[in-house]
């Protein structure tokens, strides 16, 4: 099959029987929902731009199992030109959407299931590997979006797996089957979940024996029996269901989604299987993928701090403050600051190795670092584009109020033409134009893109603490230290 254009993706959403509840309530036409939609047009663009030739380089591949032309999400990384594409990719779509595109998940969680397979049959003689490479060539034939899932609930999070007083704290096997296994459990925080075609189940931490039944990995459709979503709140979602809120809402055609997961005893058949009671191996799925994703924060989000800088920019401009040096000083400073996380994620991708399967992993120690800084510069960005922009941000009447024809004025001014005076911009510039910037800040800053920019940056990928650890065991402290005593001449 050929790359899928943006509307076939979409079209190919409607033919799943996926299980969408909001707000209590089953949601049939999930598709054309406002509070979804936009989301899924952010995935779309993953489709749109893989079949604009300006950028086939980044955004298209020659696969390693077929030799077709394939979408890069769906790639396996087979040089450190690819991992540094990757980003590069991530970049120019965090610049076409301002948002979160969801397809990162899927495509980091194939290339760590994918070594990690191959390392768990050189041991026990498993078939996973071959599993896993069926399923990725049909996922690369098709054009599909997967759902890297990995995080679970973890109820009391001092307990094991094993010791949860509610074992559904984390996916687990309650049933192994001559054709295959039963599963239950739920995935929280799932980015993309609902518009992807298929998930993968991954672990989310190391494990030992008696956690056994939580050690498993699978592939299952989005619409499998027994599996269903609950779709995630974000700051200001119900401004997409608002009648005249284009502009209110900030950013209208794009945005992010997260779900919580839920498995209801859910077959899955055992060629969908790459991990099942290998528990010393939940570890190296869990490193590997959270490496890929650490990386893939040093592309997308400073594609988003690319639109933001640019809005605080124009902020300065509709105020009539752009060439007040302190401006200037405050939008050099998110450049720097966005350019370093760049920075990083070209970095740990320049350093990358081939793996015992073939495909190329990124420097663990680098994407942890990238990730890091990840979860402070994007917090100062938006303190400074907030700076920049005024208190205008939050204090906004509705884009209700700006259109309204209501007197209120002694003289028969309405409330729209009150609004459009008082909040006027600088000569030459419309107060509507004002409007779109101030809230199209807020959007990013404040509102439902927030979610899958500063929050996020926060916490997706795994907490600060989670980077800390991982630098902590690749920084090779005792390495340095005997640097420090060959030259000092210190001898033990």
């Amino acid at each position: 099959m050929a790359l899928m254009t943006a509307q076939e993706y979409i079209d190919s959403l409607r033919k799943l029987n996926t299980r969408v509840y909001m707000f209590g309530e089953k949601i049939d036409n999930w598709v054309d929902h406002p509070m979804i939609r936009p989301s899924i047009n952010c995935v779309a663009m993953t489709y749109a731009l893989a079949q604009d030739p300006q950028y086939a380089d980044l955004m298209t591949v020659k696969s390693s199992l077929t030799g077709h032309t394939i979408n890069r999400f769906t790639h396996l990384h087979q040089s450190t030109e690819d991992l540094m594409n990757k980003v590069k990719m991530q970049r120019l779509l965090g610049q076409k959407t301002a948002s979160c595109f969801q397809r990162c998940v899927g495509m980091d969680a194939f290339n760590a299931v994918f070594s990690t397979t191959y390392e768990i049959d050189e041991k026990y003689g498993t078939h996973y590997h071959e599993n896993f490479k069926k399923f990725l060539t049909f996922v690369q034939d098709n054009d599909l979006t997967v759902d890297g899932a990995m995080t679970d609930p973890k109820g009391d999070r001092s307990k094991a797996p094993s010791q949860q007083a509610d074992p559904d704290m984390y996916v687990h096997v309650v049933e192994r089957r001559e054709d295959g296994i039963v599963v239950c459990g739920a995935k929280c925080h799932q980015t993309g979940s609902i518009n992807s075609h298929w998930h993968i189940f991954m672990p989310t931490i190391s494990m030992g024996e008696a956690d056994k039944d939580w050690a498993v990995s699978f592939a299952c459709p989005t619409d499998a029996e027994g599996m269903y979503m609950i779709y995630g709140r974000q700051s200001c979602d119900t401004r997409k269901m608002e009648e005249d809120a284009s502009i209110d809402v900030g950013n209208a055609k794009f945005g992010g989604q997260e779900a919580l997961v839920v498995l209801d005893h859910v077959f899955i058949p055992n060629e969908y299987i790459f991990l099942n009671g290998e528990y010393e191996f939940a570890g190296m799925i869990v490193e590997r993928f959270a490496g890929y994703h650490r990386q893939s924060y040093g592309g997308c989000k400073v594609g988003v701090g690319d639109t933001l800088i640019g809005a605080a920019a124009l902020a300065a401009e509709y105020n009539g403050v752009e060439k007040a040096s302190a401006v200037k000083d405050k939008l050099i400073e998110m450049t720097h600051l966005n350019e370093t996380l760049f920075c990083c994620g070209i970095a740990c991708s320049a350093q990358g190795f081939k793996t015992k399967a073939g495909n190329y992993q990124i420097d663990l120690l680098l994407a942890n670092v990238c990730k890091q800084n990840v979860t402070r510069f994007p917090y100062e960005i938006v303190r400074l584009a907030e700076d920049i922009a005024g208190g205008l941000v939050v204090t906004m009447p509705s884009q209700t109020d700006f259109n309204s024809d209501t007197v209120v004025g002694r003289n028969g001014e309405t409330i729209g033409e009150i609004c459009n005076k008082f909040f006027a911009a600088r000569e030459g510039v419309s107060t509507e134009n004002r409007q779109r910037i101030m809230r199209f800040i807020e959007n990013l800053c404040l509102g439902a893109a927030a979610v899958g920019y500063r929050t996020e940056s926060m916490h997706g990928a795994g907490s600060p603490q989670a980077q800390r650890i991982m630098i902590a065991r690749q920084g090779n402290i005792q390495g340095k230290k005997q640097l420090a005593k060959d030259i000092a001449g210190i001898k033990d």
